[in-house]
């Protein structure tokens, strides 16, 4: 398996690339930074595709919340914009939304969500 890593710059490109990984079978261990990094990309693309919660988030991803909160809060980081839209009274009733992908090619995640699902060892939405 091609490490994901050494293709990350093509997230911050208009690339054609449709996938991240050959045709060897062999798993890669990543870094630290790298599963962050590719975390931020899973949450943006499932919160790009209908309105996510921390609850739904957390059911659809598996993640524990704290790792969501911490991943979501750190987006500015790589210079994704997303914001809490409050819909109810209730401080945590209302749901994400992506404002702008920054340097982040979105047709370039979309793309590979099988292969960042895979390296993080999460179901495919």
């Amino acid at each position: 398996m091609e490490n994901l890593y050494l293709n990350m710059e093509k997230v911050f490109m208009a690339s054609s690339s449709n996938s991240i990984v050959n045709d060897t079978a062999e798993p890669k261990l990543i870094s630290k930074a790298h599963k962050a990094f590719l975390r931020k990309l899973y949450l943006c693309y499932l919160i790009s595709q209908q309105q996510q919660n921390l609850l739904s988030l957390h059911q659809i991803s598996k993640m524990p919340r704290r790792t969501i909160q911490d991943t979501l809060a750190a987006m500015l980081d790589i210079g994704v914009k997303i914001t809490f839209i409050q819909d109810g009274e209730r401080h945590n009733a209302g749901y994400y939304q992506l404002k702008d992908w920054g340097p982040i090619n979105y047709q370039w995640v979309e793309a590979n969500i099988a292969d960042i699902c895979q390296q993080l060892d999460i179901d495919i939405p």
